[in-house]
């Protein structure tokens, strides 16, 4: 996968993320969420963007980590979502888990391979 490939992925995601909370229930734990899983769920997107202009391979990893990180928030994020009822949208929910899943796996292996290259 090259680099727009990923970018496009996770442009994506975001916007499943945004479409996902939408449909929400309307209370303070619906509410909470929504803007909990917004911002972790745009977040790589926009990361990721900053991943491309990396001034150094450290940064470049470090930047890496963050998309990697605001993703499995996301993911945990969208499991609570589900436990807790708080959508009826059950397909796109469970395809922004299976997303979420497939990209945590990427960036795992790209950072791996980062680090590897930086020795």
């Amino acid at each position: 996968m090259n680099k727009q490939e990923l970018e496009n992925r996770l442009i994506d995601f975001a916007a499943s993320i945004i479409i996902v909370a939408s449909n929400f229930e309307k209370n303070y734990a619906g509410n909470h969420l929504a803007g909990q899983i917004i911002r972790s769920g745009t977040s790589p997107a926009l990361n990721y963007g900053e991943a491309q202009s990396a001034e150094s391979s450290k940064d470049f990893v470090h930047k890496m980590g963050v998309c990697l990180k605001e993703l499995r928030e996301s993911f945990v994020c969208l499991k609570i979502i589900e436990k807790a009822n708080l959508t009826t949208d059950l397909k796109n929910l469970s395809m922004a888990k299976i997303e979420a899943n497939e990209l945590i796996s990427i960036f795992v292996s790209s950072i791996k391979t980062a680090k590897a290259n930086m020795k």
